[in-house]
């Protein structure tokens, strides 16, 4: 134990942790171990290229999954790179990881072959209780000795409280939410296909958060920002087997912060059948002529099961997509919702929808109508008697009567409109332009008796609107003085 205190001191001036200190300790245990198993690598390593020469190799600089880790600890994070070997045959490789504190990994030996570039992705996990800035490499022992650049990374250790909103009054008040999209899968585990993880933020007044995201209890991506009034923060994950969890999005800081509500997730990971076609079919577009939109909706249709992305398109531009998944035959309706057109695209044009599933791609077109200006409301108000004429009242003939209405109207129009008195239309089309609302006027000369004239008036319009108003009326001449 004694012969240990010294490496140990040497292992904490590069600030390793202690858990990396323990594997430093069981390392030199293990070491007589570890050099047979260098040696047993060589000679397979020999053995495979002897009779040729030596496969080149190149292997990629070490990533964290974070590169600076700012939150609780036990934190685990995340390493891998990426080896390359070029094939002619057989062979195999050998390699370990080496550790920022001069500690070295297990050699480990993977068996190779084929022809051609073969890409190998190696990964390890490691485990912090307190800051540590340090680095990885990879090195390869075997067929070629190759050693790859550092990849740094660092762990910065600070509680993440959680409080509920209230505690928060005095100061900045947040409140997040997230949730998993989709929050079940059914299909093909490839780099590809991943669960989006979206979280919102939001604030009382403008302030800086800083943020983490914890898939699974285990601090996956992080990152800080300003927020305003709300934000939207995400991040991916690809599964690689079938596995069920959950992820959370915290808002940290040393004076405190706050927690949504666990963001559940699902993923059955199968491959789809070989027979397995997908299709677009049903396609309907309809023009909304209020505020000139387009929208449409269709049908997406597979044999069986399936992971089916599609797009849509509005005159060949990208304006939404999305993914479907199948677990058997069936179909989906998936819809456009309403795009607001202009310039050109507001005289017609046309919306397609693009599948594409596992073993094909398929698309479909439909036409869209062009944009119709609203056809202008027309209205018919305060019809009523606006005067009388008494000089019709010295020929025997009656009072004189004048009428006046309101026309109005939602848009710029030219109205028709003509006069009706006691049931008889009084004239032909008249034509007024009306910009809103504009009064219009029609008289007559007494013609009932000789000193009363009565009767019922109306105002009809004929177009772009129908539209109408009436009334009675009643007027007399005024009694001879004396009389």
């Amino acid at each position: 134990m004694n012969s240990s205190r010294p490496l140990a001191r040497k292992a904490a001036a590069f600030g390793a942790s202690a858990a990396v200190l323990g594997a430093m300790v069981a390392g030199l245990a293990a070491a007589p171990a570890q050099a047979s198993t260098q040696a047993t690598a060589g000679k397979a390593s020999a053995a495979a290229t002897s009779s040729k020469a030596r496969p080149k190799v190149s292997v990629s600089t070490p990533m964290a999954s974070s590169r600076d880790n700012d939150g609780s600890c036990p934190v685990k994070v995340d390493i891998s790179a990426k080896i390359n070997v070029k094939l002619d045959g057989k062979t195999e490789l050998a390699y370990r990881w080496l550790h920022g504190d001069g500690s070295k990994g297990k050699v480990k030996v993977l068996k190779l072959k084929g022809h051609g570039t073969k890409s190998v992705k190696i990964g390890q996990t490691l485990t912090f209780q307190e800051d540590v800035k340090g680095w990885e490499a990879v090195q390869i022992l075997g067929p070629r000795k190759v050693t790859s650049k550092k990849g740094y990374f660092s762990v910065t250790c600070q509680d993440a409280v959680v409080v509920d909103k209230d505690q928060l009054s005095g100061s900045k008040k947040i409140s997040v939410s997230a949730w998993a999209d989709p929050s079940s899968y059914v299909g093909p585990c490839t780099p590809g296909d991943k669960v989006n993880f979206l979280g919102r933020i939001k604030v009382d007044d403008p302030t800086w958060v800083k943020y983490r995201w914890v898939l699974d209890g285990r601090v996956v991506d992080y990152g800080r920002t300003k927020v305003y009034h709300s934000k939207t923060v995400s991040f991916g994950y690809s599964p690689r087997e079938s596995q069920r969890g959950y992820a959370v999005l915290q808002v940290v800081g040393r004076g405190g912060g706050s927690s949504s509500d666990r963001a559940y997730y699902k993923v059955w990971c199968k491959d789809e059948a070989p027979s397995t076609r997908v299709s677009a079919t049903n396609l309907v577009t309809s023009t909304n002529n209020d505020g000139c939109k387009v929208g449409a909706h269709a049908s997406i249709n597979s044999t069986g099961r399936a992971r089916v992305e599609y797009t849509w398109y509005v005159n060949g531009q990208s304006v939404d997509s999305g993914v479907v998944g199948f677990g058997r035959e069936g179909s989906r309706t998936v819809e456009l919702s309403d795009r607001v057109l202009s310039g050109s695209a507001t005289k017609g044009g046309r919306v397609t929808l693009a599948v594409s599933g596992p073993r094909n791609n398929d698309s479909i077109s439909q036409s869209y109508a062009a944009c119709e200006a609203p056809k202008p409301k027309v209205s018919v108000s305060s019809l009523s008697v606006s005067g009388q004429r008494n000089e019709f009242c010295a020929d025997k003939r009656g009072p004189g009567v004048d009428f006046k209405a309101t026309i109005s109207s939602t848009a710029p129009t030219t109205v028709k409109y003509y006069w009706v008195i006691d049931g008889k239309r009084e004239n032909p089309d008249l034509e007024r332009t009306v910009n809103g609302s504009v009064d219009v006027t029609w008289g007559i000369a007494g013609a009932q008796s000789a000193s009363e004239t009565k009767g019922s008036v109306q105002l009809v319009v004929t177009s772009p609107d129908s539209a109408s108003a009436s009334t009675s009326f009643s007027v007399s001449c005024p009694k001879p003085a004396g009389a």
